[in-house]
């Protein structure tokens, strides 16, 4: 039994949660991949899985042993991939979680390209907006918008996103044009909420020497950007976006910017990954290509200005 094989194996049975499908993702047969696991648990002496008709679970000992074993295997690929003749095709897996509205507005239409510059990295993308535990989830690096409260975490800042406030059509004919960022308080008028975010935090409008913040009054509060947009092109309340989120609505007319005299605080963008972690080639080329790829598409401004 080659123990790396039977540890790749392993980790693919409890990620997939079957058997079968594990065999079919590492092109083995189900009886190979059966004999590995069989042969890891008869070498550790443990049960690492819990087998029944319909699915296949992992005990607590297969917990342990399988955050232990992905490190292994990620510092086995960061080895192989360190050495002259992998450097320069980077390979191997990459875990990575990123906003969800980046992810479908931004980067999975341009994955196509990165695929075909990169074809041996296998990316894992978790497109979320919940504060996503790097070093506990073994994320390889994560995209967020706002500071980040993790300092130990190293981290880069792309740059700041623009933000604007916007309604849909159908919202301003119910509620009125407001006229003045303070008729967001203590009015008729509503906001969509958003929860774990800088975008459910008061916001902070500047004219001339004029400064208020609004938090204002919601009827839906939601944990993911994209259903915090539907939200706003339902009527259900205003919104402030990042402008790569409105732009296509608002070409589309399906929404209105507001207060377009007044300056909002940008939204500062970082890209984060686990300290004490050599950068393999596979996740410096991925540091690379996305930042690349929010310069083209998202334009951030400087960090510092507005």
């Amino acid at each position: 039994m080659d123990r790396f094989d039977a540890m790749r194996v392993f980790a693919r049975v409890v990620e997939t949660g079957s058997f079968t499908r594990a065999a079919e993702t590492l092109q083995l047969s189900r009886t190979s991949v059966t004999q590995l696991v069989q042969q890891l648990e008869a070498r550790l002496r443990v049960r690492l899985l819990n087998r029944t008709t319909r699915k296949v679970n992992v005990t607590a000992d297969g917990a342990a042993y399988y955050a232990r074993v992905l490190r292994l295997l990620a510092d086995l690929d960061d080895a192989e991939t360190s050495l002259s003749s992998a450097a320069t095709e980077p390979r191997g897996r990459l875990r990575v979680d990123v906003p969800s509205p980046l992810a479908r507005l931004i980067l999975i239409p341009a994955l196509g390209k990165f695929h075909a510059r990169y074809p041996e990295i296998q990316l894992d993308l978790g497109a979320s907006d919940r504060m996503v535990d790097i070093i506990d989830e073994r994320v390889d690096c994560v995209v967020r918008g706002g500071e980040l409260t993790d300092q130990s975490l190293m981290a880069r800042r792309i740059g700041d996103l623009p933000l604007g406030v916007y309604a849909s059509p159908g919202y301003l004919a119910r509620a009125g044009v407001p006229a003045h960022p303070r008729e967001l308080e203590n009015s008729h008028h509503r906001v969509v909420g958003f929860l774990n975010s800088r975008l459910g935090e008061p916001v902070t409008l500047q004219r001339d020497d004029e400064i208020i913040r609004v938090q204002g009054r919601y009827v839906l509060s939601t944990d993911d950007g994209n259903s915090y947009l539907a939200a706003g092109l339902a009527g259900l309340g205003i919104l402030w976006l990042p402008d790569y989120m409105a732009k296509a609505a608002l070409a589309a007319g399906e929404l209105v910017a507001l207060f377009e005299t007044w300056r909002l605080d940008p939204l500062p963008l970082y890209l984060a990954y686990p300290p004490n972690r050599h950068v393999s080639a596979k996740l410096r080329v991925f540091i690379d290509w996305i930042v690349e790829l929010m310069a083209r598409h998202a334009p951030c401004l400087p960090p510092g200005r507005a």
